[in-house]
């Protein structure tokens, strides 16, 4: 019973593996522009489903194990066909049947071991056939039919002849790789099917060849170049090859590792009628070259004689007076002897790299007056000082780029290169230069371009430093120990035509904020791993030190690792070319609003591993308008509404380049989020809470307001009430009596309290008793007119009086009378007539609040000159009297 169970479920599970219905083969595929990317997908044919207007067709890296026509009926319009690494075992005839437009076929690496009759034979546009890396052992003629074939690739199977066809054929043939095959010999008529081909390239590398048949590579039509790489020829055979090359359009000729450790005077006599132009003698252990040895390639350009052994003589370039390239690089020991490089008068490249020689000798180089690239990189010279005549056999060359990297120099002494005036480039980087820059190491090079000075022990600059080198345009001082820059002048200063300058690694810490000042054209600007901290600071004496500014070109800012944690809010106004900034791996949290507002044009930002918790629109939104690429990956990122809301947002919906993306721009804080991906961050609670957001504001304004309202009252509201109620008479029009002369009977009416009767008798009365002032008071005792009451006779004397005084006393601020009725009508009618005209007299220190609460007046609601204080000293009464009377005489209107 149990196995029919699993018998029936068995079936079922085989039977819905078979008619549930599975996602189309096609839509696996990547197309974009007519072109179909099928690859590693594990199909077992070329799916059916793919859009008929396709051009390219990429099957590579799947389970095929056969091809033909009825798979392609539905892409007649391809033209390229990729279907390598794969298991095909059979092409079937016509291939090309259903593809007539057809130019590049790949079926490398498959295991196809023979091609049917008419495979190809409607391939007539195929351009291109790759069938290396198969198990092929070509018979009857398969591609007499391909009649425009340039490239055939038939490399690494088990060819054991080059005879690919017994008719003619391939005419249009440019270049044919037999490479990894068997073949031992080249016989005659091996290469008959080509008779009528230009064949720029032959490659029969890593083959067993032990013979060449006379005449084998003549029956080539024309054979420009010739690959050997890997064989093992020896000097015999290699003198019997270029025998066979005679006579032939030979330009190119490849004998890489082929085990010629030995080449006589007559093993390339055979080429002597060629215009062999291209000579690789590169990994054949050479260490014997007699004399005179080249003296049959007078058309050579280009010899390569790499990771050899070879003495050089003085005759052993002899005949080589086409070359124009020669590589030595690793292949040379002993000394080279002088006047060695005197044949090569029209060399124009020599690359000497990775050697070990005693020196440079006073005529090493000399004769090659056309050189323009010297290259002697990670040599061994014993040079350690180069003076003025290390270089002079070069005097008269046109030498424009020299390259001593790692060539152990220490000192560099004055007009080292004075001789090499058409120099444009020169490297004399990792080194072990040591020295002060005084500019004279420079002086003589007048059409300079580029000097790489980085990684060098230690080079201490000057202000004079760069002075004899104004057309230098490109300046590499990274990792040299030139840590103080605080000069002045700068050292830059010369440099107008500066474009790429590098002075990162130095532990800077100290510079002046003209140090690039002038370098108008500077594009690139590299300051990374320094300590430049201190100066962003606002705490740093003198402030922050805006270095940055006249650099109206820059592109390329790099200040990563320095340790900043500030940025001055104006470093980056007038940048606006910058395209590239770096500024990770600081200790950046909070950035200032407008930072990046210059910015609009960035390409690429890197702010990765710093701080960060906060990425805002207000500070991020101009530079990410036009950006490209972004790195903020490793910083602690703070998820909540106010810090990350709106960069969530803007990850979800941008198309920039940002690695990292779903693995390191991780939340931080607060817990609820700890670990997640800020791309994730729910927003959505974010903008529902916005209206709460405004009400918040309308609110805390408006309370402020009442706060701010009702302590201005408190403290100024006299202030305001009394200057209100003078504009309120003026605009009312209450001061009609203007437009008269009005006469007053009496200059002041005193206003007092009954204890203060004495001190008024005295005073007024005596001064009314001196003619010289003329002045006349309205005393309540003296003058009130008989028969009125105290009310009506007050507000009488009141209008009668020009001024009004008040005596100010403890005792008139406890007078009821005074404070509810006199102070009223006094300041009421002063008001009124547009009059200044009330003096307070204090015969007390009394406070400004209690004369307010107790008569409603202020010091501050007068002028100074009606506020007058008694005395305390007998002698200075005159002059009390002098100030009250000039109050008093005194015309106060306000206007």
């Amino acid at each position: 019973m149990q196995n029919a169970i699993l018998w029936w479920s068995s079936l079922y599970v085989r039977l819905m593996f078979v008619f549930w219905p599975r996602a189309s083969v096609g839509n696996q595929c990547h197309i974009q522009n007519e072109m179909a990317d099928c690859s590693h997908l594990k199909l077992t044919q070329i799916p059916s489903d793919l859009p008929n207007n396709i051009t390219s067709l990429d099957i590579s890296h799947n389970q095929l194990k056969q091809l033909g026509p009825a798979n392609l009926t539905k892409y007649s319009q391809l033209v390229y066909l990729h279907a390598g690494y794969n298991s095909i075992s059979k092409l079937q005839p016509e291939l090309c049947q259903n593809v007539p437009l057809l130019q590049i076929l790949k079926l490398q690496h498959n295991v196809l071991t023979k091609l049917p009759d008419r495979v190809f034979a409607s391939c007539n546009n195929l351009t291109e056939l790759n069938l290396g890396y198969n198990r092929l052992n070509i018979k009857n003629d398969p591609f007499k039919t391909l009649e425009v074939l340039n490239i055939l690739d038939l490399s690494h199977n088990l060819l054991e002849s080059a005879n690919l066809g017994l008719e003619q054929q391939l005419e249009e043939l440019h270049e044919l790789m037999l490479g990894s095959n068997q073949i031992t010999e080249l016989k005659k008529e091996d290469f008959s099917f080509l008779s009528n081909t230009s064949l720029n390239s032959l490659d029969l590398s890593s083959n067993p060849l032990k013979e060449f048949h006379t005449g084998c590579l003549h029956t080539i039509g024309n054979l420009f170049g010739l690959i050997l790489d890997n064989v093992e020829l020896g000097e015999n055979r290699t003198r019997k090859l270029c025998t066979e090359l005679s006579n032939t359009a030979i330009r190119n000729l490849s004998l890489s590792h082929v085990k010629l450790s030995y080449i006589g005077k007559s093993t390339f006599q055979g080429l002597q009628g060629t215009n062999l132009t291209i000579l690789n003698l590169s990994q054949n252990s050479l260490s014997v070259i007699e004399n005179d040895s080249f003296q049959w390639l007078s058309s050579l350009q280009y010899l390569n004689l790499k990771l050899n052994n070879i003495h050089v003589s003085s005759r052993l370039f002899y005949g080589l007076s086409s070359l124009k390239h020669l590589n030595l690089m690793n292949s040379l020991t002993g000394k080279i002897e002088d006047f060695s490089f005197h044949w090569l008068y029209h060399l124009e490249y020599l690359i000497m790299d990775n050697n070990n020689f005693p020196g440079i000798t006073a005529n090493m180089f000399t004769g090659l007056n056309n050189l323009k690239y010297l290259s002697l990189f990670n040599c061994n010279l014993n040079l350690q000082r180069i003076t003025n005549e290390t270089f002079s056999s070069l005097a008269k060359s046109s030498l424009q780029v020299l390259n001593l990297t790692k060539t152990r120099i220490s000192t560099i002494e004055s007009g080292a290169f004075s001789s090499l005036g058409h120099l444009k480039i020169l490297d004399i980087g990792r080194n072990e230069i040591n020295q002060q820059l005084t500019g004279h190491e420079f002086k003589g090079l007048n059409n300079i371009q580029d000097i790489y000075l980085s990684y060098n022990k230690n080079l201490t600059l000057q202000s004079e430093s760069f002075i004899f080198v104004p057309s230098l345009r490109k300046l590499m001082l990274r990792k040299v120990g030139c840590s103080n820059l605080a000069l002045s002048p700068s050292p830059f200063h010369p440099l107008r035509n500066l474009t790429v300058l590098d002075i990162s690694n130095n532990n800077i810490a100290n510079i002046k904020e003209d140090l690039f000042d002038g370098l108008d054209k500077l594009d690139i600007l590299d300051l990374q791993h320094n300590n430049l901290a201190r100066l962003w600071k606002h705490a740093n004496p003198g402030g922050p030190v805006l270095f940055l500014k006249g650099l109206p070109n820059l592109r390329v800012l790099n200040l990563k690792s320095n340790g900043l944690d500030e940025i001055p809010v104006q470093v980056f106004k007038g940048l606006f070319q910058l395209k590239y900034l770096d500024l990770g791996s600081n200790n950046l949290n909070l950035l200032p609003a407008t930072l990046f507002d210059a910015q609009a044009s960035l390409n690429s930002l890197n702010l990765q591993k710093n701080l960060i918790t906060s990425v805002e629109e207000k500070v991020f939104g101009p530079p990410f308008k036009s950006l490209r690429k972004l790195e903020m990956d490793s910083n602690p990122f703070d998820c909540t509404c106010e810090s990350i809301a709106w960069f969530a947002d803007w990850l979800n919906v941008t198309h920039v380049d940002i690695p990292g993306l779903r693995s390191q721009y991780i939340c931080n804080t607060p817990p609820k989020y700890h670990g997640s991906l800020v791309l994730y961050f729910d927003s959505s609670a974010c903008k529902d809470s916005a209206p709460f957001k405004l009400l918040f504001v309308i609110s805390t304004t408006i309370v402020t307001l009442l706060i701010f309202i009702v302590l201005t009252i408190h403290f100024e509201g006299w202030r305001i009430a009394f200057y209100w109620n003078i504009l309120v008479n003026r605009m009312l029009g209450l001061k009609d009596f203007e437009r008269q002369q009005e006469q007053f009977y009496y200059d002041a009416y005193v206003i007092h309290a009954r204890e203060d009767k004495k001190w008024v008798s005295k005073n007024f009365m005596s001064l009314e008793k001196n003619n010289h002032f003329e002045i006349r008071f309205c005393l309540e005792e003296r003058d009130f007119e008989a028969g009125l009451s105290e009310f009506e006779a007050t507000i009488n004397s009141i209008k009668q009086s020009r001024k009004i005084i008040f005596v100010v006393t403890e005792h008139l601020l406890q007078d009821p009378w005074c404070k509810n009725f006199k102070v009223y009508h006094a300041l009421q009618q002063a008001i009124e007539q547009s009059r200044d005209s009330i003096i307070l007299i204090f015969l007390n220190d009394i406070q400004d609040y209690k004369l307010y609460h107790a008569l409603h007046l202020r010091r501050g609601m007068f002028r100074s000159r009606c506020i007058l204080n008694w005395p305390a000293q007998r002698e200075r009464v005159s002059a009390f009297h002098q100030q009250l009377v000039m109050a008093l005489k005194s015309n106060s209107k306000v206007h």
